[in-house]
């Protein structure tokens, strides 16, 4: 299972939120190369970036931090935010992206996703944000309506290879992740499935590698220290 340390950015700031309220938000270190190099510099192959304010109002303005991890951290970087057209999404992938989320898009542009699945179906994945077992969109903060499970599948259909699933509630609380969620998504879908929000402990690191996930994202549990990042990648296994 690879290890996917996380930096989300707003304004020129890395920062984390607590289950997506853009009034939690808090700055959690002082440079994103810094930081993605520290990644690296204990393991880490990959790391996930958001760009919150493109996911807010599609105005991409923390791409210049984000384009120098893309060229100087030696990760691959997997990143969203601002992704809601086709022409989006060929310029964060021709920036160097290793893999573009495709988040709101995916469910009030799917033309985006069915672009994505013709052209670089490797390099893509779909963002599934979730509250109370519905899609959430606009920076998590529209209900679309639409259970998880229904659109993950729909997705699959699609020949999406990769899902991130971010169950909403567990973001940012450092109470560990909802795998009962996770358990329903593995058995809607074939894609690959990467973890995100909550997760807290190596014994949760330990638990969704034994449920086969694809990947874990972490992000505060690192900042607040109640992972060490070295280990929880030992655990997780090879990284690639």
């Amino acid at each position: 299972m690879i290890i996917l340390p996380a930096i989300d950015m707003k304004s020129g700031q890395c920062v984390r939120l607590q289950r997506g309220a853009f009034d939690t938000v808090e700055r959690v270190a002082e440079n994103a190369l810094d930081t993605a190099r520290r990644f690296a510099d204990v393991g880490a192959k990959w790391i996930h970036m958001v760009d919150l304010d493109g996911a807010r109002d599609g105005i991409r303005k923390n791409f210049p931090y984000i384009y120098e991890v893309i060229e100087k951290s030696g990760l691959k970087v997997e990143l969203g935010g601002g992704i809601k057209t086709v022409p989006d999404l060929i310029e964060m992938v021709e920036s160097g992206a290793a893999r573009a989320v495709i988040g709101s898009a995916a469910v009030t542009a799917p033309e985006v996703v069915e672009y994505a699945v013709g052209w670089k179906p490797e390099q893509i994945a779909v963002g599934i944000d979730c509250l109370n077992g519905r899609v959430r969109t606009g920076g998590w903060e529209r209900d679309s309506g639409l259970l998880f499970t229904d659109f993950a599948y729909a997705m699959d259909q699609k020949g999406v290879k990769t899902i991130i699933f971010t169950d909403i509630a567990t973001d940012g609380m450092l109470e560990g992740p909802s795998f009962s969620q996770l358990e329903k998504l593995q058995r809607a879908v074939s894609c690959r499935i990467i973890a995100s929000g909550g997760i807290t402990t190596l014994d949760d690191v330990r638990r969704l590698r034994d449920m086969g996930l694809y990947g874990a994202i972490i992000g505060k549990a690192y900042y607040a220290g109640t992972i060490d990042l070295e280990e929880a990648i030992k655990e997780a296994g090879k990284q690639c």
